[in-house]
Parts: structure tokens; C-alpha cells; sequence
């Protein structure tokens, strides 16, 4: 096994962070052997009941800790890194560069990049496109270039691989002259995670990329499916924002727009209220009365619950209901790939899918389930950045 802490290789260690509302995913990656060396979260960022989860091996710690914000945070996980005892660094210097998961980049960010002062405020900017993700994003790149002062950090965006959609995929049937003047289009989420399970997939079934049209299936608490033909997204289900598209925990995805003005004539209901319902307490909460999470639904089920099984029908039933568009909109499909929580860990899907999708198509449709690593895609890329490999342009 090779070692990252020793040798002419200190400097091939990448760290990421992916920073939530109140939260912090974090990894440090030897490049050379593309492997996690430590990972872990911080949890409830700006609160007293504020910890941090360090995990090395097989050893897992949780350390509580003042975090009141993202600078406190991230210098957290860097002592943690740096510990004697528990720490897999020695010297800060031994870090090459942070790479830094941003949800949204407008149609400006087609690629990843190497962050400067434009690039760091045009994030901010496009924080009005996602104001959940795009501020936590904003304050972690702020926090990490002043605990990192000499390395260069760099941006991974979750909308730009679904910058290759063509327009009639992603223009809305609204006033053209209000995408011109508000960017409203479809940009689609989890990229990351698609590119990442199309990079694995043409690997698992021994074909170049660029020859192949795949279906990928995010499906966790969040919820996308993405057209990828030939390496490139043409089409994605979610939309504007990431409510758009299907079923998710709490989500509610496609509904006819005319419902909302309707609530809220009828429930008296703020625009806040609205979102909050859209958002919050939709989705598979919303049909099933009980919970988000699937494996509740399907214990409920089993046990004769029948809003736990609508919830799991009509989940089901959007899956393939996208599929079949996209085998549509390529002419075909190669592979359907299942990923995150419930595409990788909820075998009925891919049983049912490949039931009831063999009925209909003339040939078996491969269904692959992918484990999804968005981190590990951002040091890829981040360690290409900074390398030249290549090269950092919008």
C-alpha cells in the first residue's frame, strides 16, 4: 500500500470540503492512491450542540466543539488532520490544494476552476439561483483561503455538467425575454454525482464513454435522473431549482404550477408557507403521511400501510416514467445506472425496474447500481486543475 506521509509525495494530498446550511463534509485524498486518508462531518454548525465526526481506518471519533461558524469549523478539521496521535499530516504544507463542492454557476461555469477574486464573487452572486447552497459554499472558500493561504482552492460545480444541454432541453415555455433577464432555464443538480457514475459505468461494461447513452438515477433524499449521450448531459429532471422533476423525501416534484396560486387562495397561505409545503412537506413525507426515508415506507408497507404503498408506487412510477422519456430523447439506452441512497441500497427498485422495463423494451436493459462519490470527483478535478491537466476556464 503506498503511503502519502512519507517521500517526495506530501504535496499529493488533496483536501474537500462540502459545506451544507449548517454542516461540513470533509475529505483528505493521497492522490496517489486515490483514497481517502481521513474524512468526516461537522455537524450543526452555529449552534452550542455543535461536533465534529473524524474518521481514520476503521476508528471513528466525535468531538464536540464550539463551531460557531465555518472558519472555527474547517481550522477544526485541519488540527484534526494535523494531530500527533490521530492525524494523518504533519505540516499544513502538505496539503496541495482544497477543492470545494459549489452547488450553483449560472450558464457561466461550464467546467471546474481554480478560484480568484471573480470567480469567488460570482459564486456569491449566483447564491439569488441557490440561496440554501450557494452562501454556506461562499463562507467555507472564504474560511479555507485563510486557513490555507498559500494553496490554491477550487470551485466543482453541480450545475456546469449539465451546461451541454442543448436549448430546447432546457428553455421554459415562459416569455423568452424573462430567461434573458432573470437566467430562468433548467439547470439540473447532483452533476457531480452523474459524471461520476457515467466515468464508472463505461468502466464497468469495458466501453469508451463517448460511445455510449446511459440513464443515470440519483436517487436519495434528493432525486434526479440525467440523459447522458455519448459523455455529455442533454437532458436532467430537476429544473430552475432542485424541486423540480420526481417524487424526493420531501419534495414534491412536477406538480401543474396553477395548484400553487390555487393553495394558496384556498389555504390563505404566505409564499413562505408555500415553499415550506413544496419543499419541506411534500414528497414521500406528504403522500405517506409518516416518513421520508424508504426503508420506513417499505416496512410500513409489508406491514399493509397503503399511503406507505402509493408513496412507493408513485416514487416508482416518475423513475420510469423518466427513464422511458430519455430512452426516447437518445433513441435508445446502453445502461440505466442507480445511485445514492435509495438507487444503491434499495434492491426492490432495481427489481421492479428491471421487471417492468424488460416488458416493454425489445432487448435486456442493463441496470448497474454505482456507489457515488462526489468527493472523490472533486479531488480528481482539483488535482488536474492545479496540475494543468486541465486547464481552468468557465
Amino acid at each position: 500500500m503506498y503511503d502519502c506521509s512519507k517521500g517526495q509525495l506530501l504535496k499529493m494530498n488533496i483536501l474537500v470540503i462540502n459545506c451544507g446550511s449548517s454542516s461540513i463534509k470533509y475529505q483528505l485524498f493521497c492522490m496517489e492512491t486515490k483514497q481517502a486518508l481521513a474524512n468526516g462531518t461537522a455537524e450543526r454548525i452555529g449552534s452550542r450542540e455543535a461536533f465534529i465526526v473524524y474518521k481514520k481506518g476503521n476508528r471513528s471519533y466525535k468531538l464536540e466543539s464550539e463551531l460557531t461558524d465555518y472558519f472555527l469549523a474547517i481550522e477544526k478539521i485541519s488540527e484534526l488532520l494535523l494531530n500527533p496521535e490521530s492525524g494523518v499530516i504533519k505540516h499544513k504544507d502538505e496539503i496541495v490544494a482544497v477543492g470545494h463542492r459549489v452547488v450553483h454557476g449560472g450558464e457561466e461555469f461550464k467546467n471546474s476552476v481554480v478560484i480568484d477574486k471573480y470567480v469567488l464573487k460570482r459564486i456569491k452572486f449566483y447564491s439569488k439561483l441557490a440561496p440554501l447552497h450557494n452562501p454556506p459554499a461562499y463562507n467555507g472558500i472564504k474560511a479555507a483561503m485563510r486557513i490555507f493561504p498559500k494553496i490554491k482552492q477550487v470551485a466543482v460545480f453541480d450545475t456546469a455538467f449539465h451546461q451541454t444541454m442543448p436549448q430546447e432541453a432546457f428553455v421554459y415555455g415562459l416569455p423568452f425575454d424573462l430567461y434573458k433577464k432573470y437566467s430562468i432555464r433548467r439547470y439540473g443538480f447532483h452533476g457531480t454525482s452523474h459524471r461520476y457514475v457515467s466515468d464508472e459505468a463505461a468502466k464497468i461494461l469495458k466501453k469508451p464513454l463517448d460511445s455510449l447513452k446511459l440513464i443515470t438515477c440519483h436517487l436519495g433524499n434528493g432525486c434526479s435522473i440525467s440523459a447522458v449521450k455519448y459523455g455529455s448531459s442533454v437532458d436532467t429532471s430537476m429544473g430552475f431549482t432542485p424541486l423540480e422533476g420526481l417524487i424526493m423525501g420531501t419534495r414534491c416534484g412536477d406538480i401543474d404550477p396553477a395548484l400553487i396560486g390555487y393553495l394558496m387562495r384556498e389555504e390563505k397561505m404566505t409564499i413562505h408557507q408555500m415553499e415550506e409545503l413544496l419543499n419541506r412537506k411534500s414528497g414521500l413525507l406528504g403522500i405517506s403521511g409518516k416518513s421520508n426515508d424508504m426503508r420506513d415506507l417499505l416496512v410500513l408497507a409489508q406491514k399493509g400501510n397503503k399511503r406507505a404503498a402509493l408513496a412507493i408506487d408513485v416514487f416508482i412510477y416518475r423513475v420510469k416514467k423518466y427513464i422511458g422519456a430519455y430512452i426516447a430523447v437518445m433513441n435508445g439506452v446502453d445502461a440505466i445506472v442507480l445511485t445514492a441512497g435509495i438507487g444503491e441500497n434499495v434492491l426492490m427498485i432495481k427489481e421492479r425496474l428491471e421487471q417492468e422495463l424488460n416488458n416493454v423494451l425489445s432487448h435486456k436493459t442493463k441496470i448497474l447500481l454505482i456507489h457515488t462519490d462526489e468527493e472523490k470527483l472533486i479531488a480528481l478535478d482539483t488535482f488536474d486543475l492545479i496540475n494543468g491537466v486541465i486547464s481552468s476556464s468557465k
